[in-house]
C-alpha cells in the first residue's frame, strides 16, 4: 500500500459547514422534509406487519409485474474490478504515485459506479427493490430510459447507506481525533497486547471505530523506536477494528442493524464465550509472534532507546471529547426514525441522528484543544480515502445485494456453519452491514424448526452465525469494516509501511480462518 497524501483543512471550515448543513435542515424541516420521510418509515412498518399478518391466513401472492428482479450476473463486474484496482493498484509502479492522491480514488470507485447506474438507465427493465425512505418497488416506465431505477440505486446505496455510515466514521475519527493518550511505554509484546486488550473491551461501548481511532495513535507512539511494527498494526485490526466489538449493538454496525430489526438489546452480551475465545486466542498469538519472531529481529540500539525514552501515560482531551463520543453514541442508539424515542411516541425526524452527530463534531473542533489534534498529527487523509472509495463501493455493490435478496433464501443455507461462512465470506469483501441484514431476511424467511427458540423472527443460533460471521470476518480485508482502511491509513501516515491488500489476507487467512474453523466446531456445529 502506498502512503496517502496528506489533506489539510483550516480549523473552522468544518464547523461552518456544518452551520451551514444545520441551517439546511432547519430549512428541510420548515417544508416538513424530515417528518415526511420519518412517516413513510413508520407507515411501511405498520404496512409489513399488517401484510405478514395476512400472509400467515391467506395463500394469494403479489402480483408478477411487482416482484422485484434481479439484476443480471455480470452486474457484479464493476465491484470486481473496484476490488481488483484497491488491491493492484498501488503495486503497479506506472499507477502507485498517481493512486497515493484521494482524486485518484474518486476517479476509479465514481467511474465504476457511472458504469452501474448506466446499465441501470438503460439495460434493466423489471421492478426494482427501493429501500429509501422506506421500502416499496418501483415499476419500469414505457422508455429506454429509466430515471426512477437511477434514483433508486443512487437512494438505496447513498441516502440509505453511505450518509449514515459516513457520517458516523466521520464523527467517531474527528472526536477521538480530539484525544490524546501521550507517554512512551516499553514497546514489548505485553504491552502492545495491553492496548489490544483494552481495545476489545471499548469496542463495545464506543464502536469499533471510536475505540481503532482513539488507541491507534498511542500504539504507534510506543512503538515508534522499533522497527517492525506492521504486524501489530493488523492484529489491532484483527481485534479492535473488528473482533472485539461483537457484544452490543453499538460494537459493530451489522449488529446495529439487527437491534433495528427487533434483536434485543442485551442478546448479543450471550456472544461472550466466543468473543472471550477469539480476542483471548488472537492476542496469546500476537504475544507468541512479537515475541520468538519480530521483537528478536529489532536491534539491541534500538530497545536500548525504547527502554530509556518511556514516560507515563497521560490523557488529554477527554473532558470534552469523551462525552461527546458518548453523545455520538447515544445519538445512533435513540434517534432511529423507525423507532420511538424512549418513553414517548415521537420518531426522530429523518437526518436529526446524523446532524446531531455532525453537531458534536463541530464541537469538538471549535471548542477542543488545538494543539492536541497537531501533536496527534490529526487529518482528513484517512476519512477522504475512506469517503472516496465507499462511495463507489456502496453503488458497485447494490446488484450484489439485489442478487442475494433474491436468491438467497435458494442458497442451500440450512445451518448455522452455512450462515457463518457466507455472511462472513461476503463481508469480507462487501460493506458487512447490508450483507448482515441479507442473511437475517434470508433466515427469517426459513421455517421454524421445533423448540428451537427465536429471536427476532431468526432462529437463534442460526442468528449467532449472522451476527459472528458479519463481525468477525469484517477483519479478513482491508474493506471487509471501515476502520480497517483508517487504521491502516493512519499507520501509514506515521512511516509505517503497511502490507499490500493481499499481503493483509496471507496474515488473515494464515490466522484468522483457522481460528473461525475453530469457532463454528466449538459453538456452531
Amino acid at each position: 500500500m502506498t502512503r496517502p497524501i496528506p489533506v489539510e483543512i483550516n480549523r473552522a471550515t468544518v464547523p461552518l459547514a456544518i452551520v451551514g448543513l444545520a441551517a439546511l435542515y432547519v430549512a428541510a424541516l420548515v417544508l416538513r422534509w424530515p417528518q415526511l420521510g420519518t412517516r413513510r418509515v413508520v407507515e411501511a412498518q405498520a404496512h409489513h406487519a399488517v401484510a405478514g399478518a395476512e400472509a400467515l391466513n391467506a395463500d394469494d401472492h403479489p402480483p408478477a409485474s411487482t416482484t422485484p428482479a434481479a439484476p443480471a450476473f455480470w452486474t457484479v463486474l464493476p465491484f470486481v474490478l473496484l476490488l481488483a484496482a484497491i488491491a493492484l493498484l498501488p503495486l503497479i509502479p506506472a499507477t502507485s504515485h498517481w493512486w497515493e492522491h484521494n482524486s485518484s480514488k474518486l476517479i476509479v470507485a465514481g467511474g465504476l459506479g457511472l458504469v452501474k447506474l448506466a446499465y441501470y438507465a438503460f439495460l434493466h427493465h423489471a421492478p426494482l427493490d427501493a429501500h429509501w425512505p422506506a421500502h416499496h418497488v418501483v415499476e419500469p416506465v414505457a422508455s429506454a430510459f429509466q430515471p426512477g431505477f437511477v434514483k433508486t440505486i443512487l437512494s438505496n446505496a447513498i441516502l440509505q447507506e453511505f450518509v449514515p455510515f459516513i457520517i458516523l466514521l466521520f464523527s467517531l475519527y474527528t472526536i477521538s481525533g480530539g484525544v490524546r493518550i501521550t507517554g512512551d511505554l516499553w514497546a514489548d509484546p505485553l504491552t502492545n497486547a495491553s492496548f489490544m486488550a483494552v481495545g476489545a473491551v471499548l469496542a463495545n461501548l464506543i464502536g469499533t471505530t471510536g475505540a481503532a481511532m482513539l488507541l491507534v495513535r498511542p500504539l504507534l507512539e510506543t512503538n515508534k523506536e522499533r522497527k517492525h511494527v506492521a504486524h501489530t498494526i493488523v492484529m489491532f485490526i484483527f481485534i479492535v477494528c473488528n473482533c472485539g466489538g461483537c457484544l452490543t449493538p453499538i460494537g459493530d454496525p451489522p449488529l446495529f442493524l439487527g437491534y433495528l430489526e427487533g434483536v434485543p438489546f442485551a442478546w448479543t452480551l450471550q456472544l461472550w464465550k466466543e468473543w472471550l475465545f477469539v480476542n483471548g486466542l488472537l492476542i496469546v498469538i500476537y504475544v507468541l509472534l512479537d515475541e520468538f519472531v519480530f521483537y528478536r529481529r529489532e536491534t539491541v540500539r534500538d530497545i536500548e532507546r525504547d527502554i530509556e525514552s518511556t514516560t507515563p501515560l497521560r490523557i488529554g482531551g477527554w473532558k470534552l471529547n469523551g462525552p461527546l463520543l458518548l453523545g455520538v453514541v447515544l445519538a445512533v442508539a435513540f434517534l432511529d426514525p423507525s423507532k420511538p424515542f424512549p418513553g414517548t411516541g415521537w420518531h426522530p425526524w429523518m437526518y436529526l441522528r446524523e446532524l446531531v452527530q455532525l453537531g458534536l463534531v463541530a464541537i469538538s473542533l471549535w471548542w477542543g484543544n488545538q494543539t492536541i489534534r497537531e501533536q496527534n498529527q490529526f487529518n482528513y487523509t484517512a476519512i477522504i480515502e475512506v469517503a472516496a472509495l465507499f462511495i463507489g463501493i456502496f453503488i458497485c455493490m447494490q446488484p450484489a445485494l439485489q442478487i442475494l435478496g433474491i436468491y438467497g433464501n435458494s442458497l442451500g443455507l440450512r445451518d448455522a456453519p452455512h450462515f457463518f461462512w457466507a455472511t462472513g465470506g461476503l463481508s469480507s469483501v462487501l460493506d458487512n452491514a447490508p450483507t448482515y441484514l441479507v442473511f437475517f431476511k434470508a433466515a427469517q424467511a426459513m421455517p421454524a424448526e421445533t423448540g428451537v427458540p427465536l429471536v427476532a423472527g431468526v432462529q437463534e443460533h442460526i442468528l449467532a452465525a449472522i451476527s459472528l460471521g458479519a463481525v468477525f470476518m469484517g477483519a479478513m480485508t482491508y474493506i471487509g469494516n471501515g476502520p480497517n482502511f483508517m487504521v491502516r491509513s493512519i499507520a501509514e501516515n506515521s512511516g509505517v509501511k503497511m502490507p499490500s491488500f493481499f499481503g493483509y489476507m496471507v496474515y488473515s487467512v494464515s490466522i484468522l480462518l483457522p481460528l473461525f474453523a475453530v469457532i463454528v466446531w466449538l459453538y456452531l456445529t
